[in-house]
Parts: structure tokens; sequence; C-alpha cells
């Protein structure tokens, strides 16, 4: 590395108090990068990120820059935003306070990587994008689960040809989120409160529509049914508190092609899967069954022939007559894998295509959603 040119990156990490920033995106990737001695362009060239924290409670903000080594931080947005030293605004707040925080990064020049939702509404999310094209900056949003070995399996299958022509792709999702008075809950108390930002259907179906849109086709159609199955929860302090966000959707999305992907989105399921989240691709030529990591195929030609016999025990045992797909590849942490492609898109302008755009169209299904919901029909995604 000693005769490297070294392209350091100033990155304003805002929100990195939260489980998903603190974790995902500051110990797992950029810290994790900062470590290797950054990211390789080739072998005379590497970038090399460097953090700068915000957050609003000041005390655990200054723990998490001494746990990693004495970073910079502040509580002054507007400081770090000010500062030429870095070039590069990320935000992983709650989603209520993020349309503020990135447009403000966009106006101070900042280039912008975010969580999702990128903001509360498909109208604020496309003003996002119009305010970051018109500002000339590069930006990104967060679309993890694309890099999940599990998924990257199944796009290899897919890209193969194994699948023939896909006819479904079932969704299974989610684990049960405790209330908080016996069991302490594992996700914050604004998940389930609309007024902040909560709720299923505005979390997940903006993972669904870049899951669906990059490794199947474009989601065409919507048919929702959202509830909130669990009324009243505990938030961190243990108070009782009125759940106003739905807590679990039961959708069907109508994909190009012909392909019919029902999804299942529950904070209120115990699960009796291989992984919190499932996905089997159904086609004419073959089966897959997808989880965060692992893939098992069903070729055509090792298929079994059940017959329908409730009367007699099962004389097959289903799971037995799948194959596991081998490790073909190394995967690295989803999220850091995001980071790096981001990064070199900071630094040398190569293509990334997960931009806010993309962001917005994963709003524009959540809204879809709950629109199908209040309506209770079917209802069309039109291309953005």
């Amino acid at each position: 590395m000693e005769n490297q040119k070294i392209r350091s990156v100033g990155i304003i990490m805002n929100g990195v108090t939260g489980r998903m920033g603190l974790n995902q995106h500051l110990r797992h990737s950029i810290n994790y990068l900062k470590k290797l001695g950054g990211v390789r362009i080739n072998d005379e060239e590497r970038i090399v990120p460097r953090p700068l924290l915000v957050g609003r409670n000041a005390a655990k903000l200054e723990a998490i820059a001494k746990e990693f080594g004495g970073l910079p931080c502040t509580t002054d947005l507007d400081v770090a935003l000010g500062d030429p030293e870095y070039s590069v605004y990320f935000d992983a707040q709650t989603t209520a306070q993020r349309f503020e925080a990135v447009s403000r990064a966009i106006a101070a020049g900042k280039h912008v990587y975010c969580e999702k939702p990128v903001a509360e509404t498909l109208e604020k999310a496309l003003q996002l994008y119009r305010l970051a094209e018109a500002a000339g900056i590069k930006h990104g949003v967060v679309q993890d689960k694309l890099w999940l070995p599990g998924l990257v399996k199944l796009q290899r299958l897919r890209d193969t040809g194994f699948f023939g022509r896909i006819l479904s792709v079932r969704g299974e999702f989610g684990y049960w989120v405790f209330e908080g008075d016996t069991v302490s809950a594992q996700r914050p108390s604004w998940n389930y409160r609309r007024g902040d930002g909560g709720g299923i259907i505005l979390d997940m179906f903006c993972h669904w529509r870049y899951v669906l849109d990059n490794l199947f086709a474009p989601v065409k159609a919507v048919c929702c049914l959202g509830a909130t199955h669990i009324p009243v929860r505990r938030d961190e302090h243990g108070k009782p508190y009125d759940c106003t966000a739905d807590d679990a959707a039961y959708a069907i999305f109508e994909l190009e092609g012909g392909i019919i992907a029902p999804f299942n989105s529950s904070w209120c399921v115990r699960v009796r899967r291989d992984d919190l989240l499932t996905i089997q691709v159904d086609g004419t030529k073959g089966s897959a069954v997808a989880g965060l990591r692992d893939c098992w195929i069903q070729p055509y030609g090792a298929t079994p022939r059940p017959v329908w016999n409730p009367d007699i025990p099962a004389a097959l045992h289903y799971s037995d007559d799948w194959q596991k797909v081998p490790e073909q590849e190394f995967c690295d942490n989803a999220f850091r894998q995001q980071w790096r492609l981001f990064l070199r898109h900071v630094v040398k302008d190569e293509p990334f295509r997960w931009n806010l755009l993309e962001g917005a169209k994963g709003l524009q299904l959540a809204e879809k959603g709950l629109e199908s919901w209040r309506k209770r029909t079917w209802v069309d995604v039109e291309p953005l």
C-alpha cells in the first residue's frame, strides 16, 4: 500500500446512534472498510472512507466515537454540512427525519447516500430525486437485499435459465416482535406509530419493490390487506402506547410477463421455515427456495410425483428432494458491498443504478399497497 494513491472520502454519517446505522453501516461497513485499508480500485489506487458522526444524543454519540478510536462527532448537522472536508452525506435516521436532512445535504452540495424509505411520501421522494439531479450530485439508496448470498444465488439461477418461464415468486418474511411487557421488544417503538413513519407496508414494500424489479420483473399492480394485530405495545421506557401503524401485510404483486408474487410480511408470526425471509421461485423447468444465505433447487427432471391421499401417512419427505446450491462465489456483507460500489461511483464515476429514483419506486409501491388496503381492490403501479 506504500506506493498506492489514497483517495480519502469524508462521509457525514447521520443516525449512527440507531441500530441499523451503528451496526450495518458504521461497524460492518465503513469502519470495516477503513480497517481493511479502504476500497481497492486497482493496484495503484484505493478509496479510504473518513467518517464524521452526527446524532442528536451527545452522550451516545461520544461513546460510539470513542469505541471506534476517537472518531470526530457533532450534534450540529449544519456544522457537519458546512465542512468542505466531507463530500458525502449518509442518512440512517428515522424515516420522518430523512427528507429535511437529505434536502439540506443536497443544498450543501454533498453527494447523498441514504437508507430507505427515502421519505414519508412518494411526492417527497421524487422531490429529493429532482433536487439531487438539479444539483448535479451523485446519489444512492440502500438496497441491501440484492447482495444477500441467497438472493445472489437466485439471480444466478435466473441468469442461466434454470427456471425456464417463471410462473410465481412467493415471499414469506417476518418473526414475532415481542410486545415489550414480559420480554423486551426487538424493534423500536416508532415502527408501530404511523405518525412517526412506522408501519410494515412502508418499511418492507420498499424492499420488495427493488427485489422484484431487479431479480424478476417490474411490478405492474398490487392487491394488499394490512393489519394491526397487536393494538398496544410498550415503548423503550416500559410505557404502554397505542399502535397506529400496520404490523402485518398480506399482498399479491402482479409482475410483467404474467408472474404472480404473493408476499406475506409480518411482525406477528412465529418462524417455521428455513429463514426469516424465504423466497420460492417456481418455473416451468425448475424451482428454487432461497433464504438470506442458502438456496435449494428442484429441477424438472428431479421433481417427485406426489399423489393426494389424506387417509395415509405421507410417503414422501418433501424437503429431502431438494438440492442445496453450492457456494460458488464469495458474498461479502450486503451493506458493505453496496457501500463499495457507491464509493467507487463517487470517486471514479462508475455506474450505480440504485439511486433516489429507485428509492422513490419503493415509496410508490408502499403507497399503492396502502391505497389497495383502504379501497379493498387491485391498484395499478404506473411507471415513474
